[in-house]
């Protein structure tokens, strides 16, 4: 069965209007295949804009629509819901930008008016093609994994955890802070870089909704928006993390090398000089 398609080309007062001959489009796209009717208006988004497309899809029993004006950013959504309110599956629409891709972009009127009639031919081929969708709901598992402990990383978790979200953290480096754990101060109020850092820091630790992954990396992302299944590859510690204080006091008896000899635990070895930049 052939579509029944409506065309309807806006003016956008002289954006499109001034650069594009419309009534030489308006009357190329009533010739195309399958096009039941053809129109122009000076604002197609505008409320009686609109009207004309809801109107068609009644009286002339329109299954397709097509709008030639601006870009599908700014009016896409709002062509889709006139669609909707004529009857028709919003998805059974298509929008050529004879505006920012024609009119805005071409200087002589000729060669303007003839790329436009290229663009909407396109359209009408295209939205011959389309079939209706459905919305549907889908469960989704509203917690976040974040990738980076640094203040970035700390910040975005925290905003999140704040706001009732489970949220994962993952940081590939054994503790948090990245490069701002390094310096003295911030730039440009040279405010101590410890007394912003260290506050969230510890709150990141202690916080009900956060789960901290230090010392890990992400190994694989599968599943889609709402849905993703992450899989993190955890470094091996060589000691207890909950039993853990701190003291380096292993690292004395250590019995594990490595090729070329080193110690696999080690204490830090930077001093306040050295460690400034």
């Amino acid at each position: 069965m052939q579509p029944t398609i409506g065309v309807y080309i806006c003016h956008c007062g002289t954006n499109i209007a001034g650069s594009v001959n419309i009534k030489e489009l308006t009357k190329f796209a009533a010739s195309l295949q399958n096009v039941a009717v053809a129109r122009d208006y000076k604002y197609m988004c505008s409320d009686p804009g609109q009207e004309i497309i809801i109107a068609d899809i009644g009286e002339k029993g329109l299954d397709r629509v097509v709008v030639a004006s601006c870009s599908p950013r700014m009016h896409e959504n709002t062509f889709r819901k006139a669609c909707e309110k004529g009857g028709l599956n919003p998805y059974l629409f298509e929008m050529a930008n004879i505006r920012e891709h024609c009119s805005w972009v071409t200087e002589d009127f000729n060669l303007a008016t003839e790329k436009a009639k290229a663009l909407l031919c396109a359209a009408v081929r295209r939205v011959g093609h389309h079939r209706p969708l459905e919305k549907m709901i889908v469960p989704v598992n509203p917690a976040a994994l974040v990738v980076g402990g640094g203040i970035t990383g700390i910040q975005a978790a925290l905003e999140i955890a704040d706001s009732g979200k489970k949220v994962y953290l993952i940081e590939k480096e054994p503790s948090i802070g990245g490069h701002m754990a390094f310096f003295d101060k911030t730039f440009p109020t040279l405010d101590c870089a410890a007394c912003i850092l260290t506050p969230k820091m510890v709150t990141v630790g202690q916080h009900p909704n956060i789960t901290l992954l230090s010392y890990a990396e992400v190994d694989h992302v599968a599943g889609s928006v709402g849905n993703f299944r992450v899989r993190v590859r955890k470094k091996s510690r060589y000691v207890d993390p909950e039993k853990c204080s701190g003291c380096g006091e292993c690292w004395n008896a250590c019995p594990v090398t490595r090729m070329p000899r080193k110690r696999v635990i080690k204490l830090g070895t930077k001093t306040l000089k050295e460690v400034r930049i």
